[in-house]
């Protein structure tokens, strides 16, 4: 089992919700924290409630130079990040057939194309120790395919390919690679959705609101962590089964890695 003391654990979108609550959770087994999130009042916050040694970094995730920047301090702080976790998100409410093709781009360059540059940033320094714990917070919904939410499953879909390809990429490197899919969890999620024109929700619905309390799943999580589960499903009744009837089989990400251990990364770049 791994142990998280004294461990750097840095988690973006952490000023509410999961991140915030995964932000708890790490701290009380002994991690320290680094929050980062748009609005630094709001990861101040966070960083009141742990009693554990914290950083704030606030930056947008679609900007990549203060990406970058933030990637740098986060290194040097203590030396390195143990953990990362790609959580920053955006979900959607409306159907595809009236929905401006602006919001697509939108929510998969927050939820898809800004989890892979924060991660493309870290991955040098990562592979350089050969050691860390990648986090990416996907979905149910990058599972299934579920109605008014064409645009937020695309991106959760992609992000899962791309954590799968990276997971065998690093395989024989030291770094584990994790995906998380929550179904319902209670956070403001459906509230701050986005609609068909861009705008905000502005409110939530009664599934979200019943859902998994945000301190419940961060325990799940990092509990599956701990115990190097690579697919992780934090969801009840409904979504659970869908969740479940969708995972992908230890065997075949087995079967993958193998690939890598026999050479096939090595043939391709010599093929190249």
């Amino acid at each position: 089992m791994m142990s998280f003391e004294g461990k750097t654990a840095w988690i973006t979108g952490a000023s509410s919700g999961i991140g915030a609550a995964l932000a708890r959770e790490w701290a009380a087994r002994g991690a320290r924290i680094i929050l980062s999130g748009r609005d630094a009042a709001r990861l101040a916050q966070v960083a009141d409630d742990i009693d554990s040694e914290t950083l704030i970094l606030p930056f947008d995730v679609r900007d990549e130079a203060a990406m970058t920047a933030a990637t740098q301090q986060a290194i040097d702080w203590h030396g390195g990040v143990d953990i990362f976790v790609a959580n920053a998100g955006i979900s959607q409410r409306s159907a595809a057939v009236d929905t401006d093709m602006a919001v697509y781009r939108e929510i998969i360059d927050i939820d898809l194309t800004a989890q892979i540059a924060a991660t493309q940033a870290l991955l040098p320094n990562l592979v350089a120790r050969q050691s860390g714990t990648l986090l990416f917070i996907s979905s149910i919904a990058g599972k299934v395919g579920v109605p008014m939410r064409t645009a937020y499953c695309a991106a959760k879909f992609g992000l899962i390919g791309y954590a799968d390809a990276l997971r065998a990429e690093l395989s024989q490197q030291g770094v584990s690679v994790h995906v998380v899919c929550p179904g319902s969890v209670a956070t403001d999620v459906s509230r701050n959705a986005l609609t068909a024109d861009g705008s905000k929700r502005g409110r939530s619905d009664k599934v979200i609101d019943n859902g998994i309390a945000p301190d419940e799943a961060a325990k799940r999580i990092v509990d599956a962590v701990e115990a190097n589960q690579r697919e992780i499903i934090v969801a009840e009744g409904v979504e659970e089964a869908m969740g479940e009837l969708r995972r992908t089989p230890d065997q075949l990400l087995d079967q993958v890695a193998g690939m890598v251990a026999a050479g096939y990364m090595d043939k391709m770049k010599a093929d190249s």
